[in-house]
């Protein structure tokens, strides 16, 4: 064995040396902070292919020219090139990854989106309402896979004749269940990043029972947002030693005025949660609202990156070796241009297109215009007021008079020309049973009542053409108001509500017809679900393709259901 050979002032004096390094660490000596890259999308709603008509397109900024945008190939591309910049990189999704989805995806149950989400390397997703639109067992079937209970095993969408389920993972800290308490899915997922972690939190938003079919989610409790980030912020800290955490969470809010993708300019009811959030949480990846944002709330960044995959938000921060924490936060929402798809995302559009297509092409009617989404001041739109005429055709002979459609089921606009299944799907892809009930004249003021009051968005319904009504903006809450319907003002003019004509008398009753999400409460209308002989009737789409069937080159509606007062 060697022996060392050193003078003893040498040896102290390199002692000494020793434990000075020791106790005042040189700078070359403390690794360098960890650079870390989210990529951030939300409500993707299984559009694979490229958006078309007003949802395809992605406006930079007030003056500036509108860009196609969208397509799961592109994003893929886009999400690909990004994430090569950085190997500590993590994809996350603040929910709606699947649900209102178009036909090529919702035909095979969403499982397309999932297959497409795993290939595209997705690491993370907050759920959303509307990956609760079948209900909670087959969200769950989405995580774990399996077949669909409609499939037999060898017959699933899956390329490969089986669905495997999420690669990813599902977050729903504040989705529990009723019997036990727990979260549906796990709370939170801790990352690491050299060797720091990084917990991520994800959550839907609190009004989720209100905008889904209770009958799928009788067992789940959803709670409140900020509530439920502060305890597990708490829960990462003490129990994991976790100091940076970032919220995925689906809700969100709206520019207003819009200034450009990354701008800011949004209210409630993001910045009441973020408000109400300990400091713990560094960040927050929202949605729900389909809107583009980057913003700085409570002095804390929150990001939205629209919908339909037309954007990905480049989230780029430094984790702190010191501290363990975030910081030098920065955030862009990126156009997903359509150039460059992914090969392998494109083939597997492909897969499912050739399958599909027998469907999806056929010819159901044809339309002299546009059937559009734009609402004018009384609400009223074309296209729900057609799905509202196509309700009440279809359900006449259960006695019905008049029809109701909510406006968050219509998705999307139809070209004018002829009109396919698939156009049709689009524009209402929920599989929603039309359902007739009977409810008095007073019942029918006081749903027409809580499409002002209750949650925090106005949600006229659209009325078919034997309705006709008046009501006053200055006794309405102001959009964005949340206000309990037992102290609001009706802004329904008293007498203005007419069927075929005939002012509607409180004591008398009606048939009136909506789909089964409305009739079981949804969109927060509870008077619907009191209406007595209760008749269900056949799938809303077809519906409208009898309604098609039985008007060629259909006109769209005029706009003349609703008044407003000195509209």
């Amino acid at each position: 064995m060697k022996t060392s050979h050193v003078r003893t002032g040498v040896r102290i004096l390199g002692l000494a040396l020793a434990v000075l390094a020791i106790a005042v660490p040189s700078a070359a000596a403390v690794p360098p902070d960890v650079d870390v890259q989210l990529l951030g999308i939300n409500d993707f709603h299984g559009n694979l292919e490229p958006p078309t008509g007003s949802v395809g397109r992605i406006l930079p900024a007030p003056g500036q020219s509108e860009v196609q945008a969208g397509g799961a190939a592109f994003l893929a591309s886009h999400i690909r090139a990004l994430r090569a910049t950085n190997p500590n990189s993590l994809v996350v999704s603040a929910g709606d990854l699947i649900g209102a989805s178009p036909l090529l995806s919702a035909a095979f149950h969403d499982e397309p989106t999932i297959e497409a989400m795993n290939m595209i390397g997705l690491d993370l997703n907050a759920v959303g309402n509307h990956e609760f639109d079948e209900g909670e067992l087959e969200l769950r079937r989405m995580q774990e896979g399996g077949c669909h209970p409609t499939d037999t095993a060898g017959t699933c969408a899956d390329t490969d004749g089986r669905f495997d389920g999420a690669n990813f993972q599902f977050l729903a800290a504040n989705v529990v269940e009723r019997d036990t308490g727990a979260p549906m899915f796990p709370a939170y997922a801790i990352k690491k990043f050299g060797n720091i972690k990084v917990g991520f939190i994800g959550m839907t938003l609190e009004g989720t029972p209100d905008i889904v079919s209770p009958s799928g989610i009788r067992n789940l409790q959803f709670l409140d947002e900020a509530d439920t980030a502060n305890r597990y912020a708490r829960e990462l800290r003490e129990e994991h030693g976790v100091r940076a955490i970032v919220v995925l969470l689906h809700e969100g809010g709206t520019p207003s005025p819009f200034a450009g993708i990354n701008a800011c300019n949004v209210s409630n009811p993001i910045a009441d949660i973020v408000n109400r959030t300990d400091d713990a949480v560094d960040l927050f990846v929202t949605g729900h609202t389909h809107q583009p944002y980057n913003c700085v709330i409570d002095g804390r960044p929150v990001t939205s990156a629209s919908s339909f995959g037309r954007l990905v938000t480049d989230i780029d921060f430094q984790l702190d070796r010191q501290t363990k924490d975030i910081k030098n936060v920065s955030a862009n929402n990126v156009i997903v241009t359509r150039t460059n798809g992914a090969m392998d995302i494109q083939a597997l559009i492909d897969h499912y297109n050739v399958r599909v297509a027998p469907v999806r092409d056929r010819v159901i009617g044809s339309l002299t215009a546009p059937l559009t989404r734009t609402p004018d001041n009384s609400g009223e739109q074309a296209a729900g007021n057609a799905i509202a005429d196509a309700q009440l055709f279809a359900s006449r002979s259960e006695g019905a008079v008049a029809a109701f459609m909510n406006p968050g089921g219509v998705r999307t606009e139809i070209d004018a020309g002829p009109v396919t299944y698939g156009e049709a799907f689009a524009m209402q892809p929920f599989g929603n049973n039309l359902t007739t009930i009977t409810l008095t004249g007073a019942q029918l003021y006081e749903m027409l009542k809580q499409q002002f009051c209750g949650p925090s968005n106005r949600r006229i319904l659209l009325p078919s053409a034997t309705v006709h009504y008046t009501w006053d903006p200055s006794l309405a809450p102001a959009p964005g108001t949340p206000t309990p319907c037992a102290s609001a003002q009706n802004p329904v003019v008293p007498g203005s509500l007419t069927i075929d004509g005939i002012p509607v008398e409180n004591a008398t009753s009606y048939r009136i017809t909506v789909n089964s999400f409305l009739a079981d409460g949804g969109d927060s209308f509870p008077v619907l679900p009191t209406g007595t002989n209760r008749v269900g009737g056949v799938v809303d789409i077809d519906a409208f393709q009898q309604y098609l069937a039985a008007n060629p080159n259909l006109a769209p509606p005029a706009l003349n259901r609703i008044d407003v007062v000195n509209g």
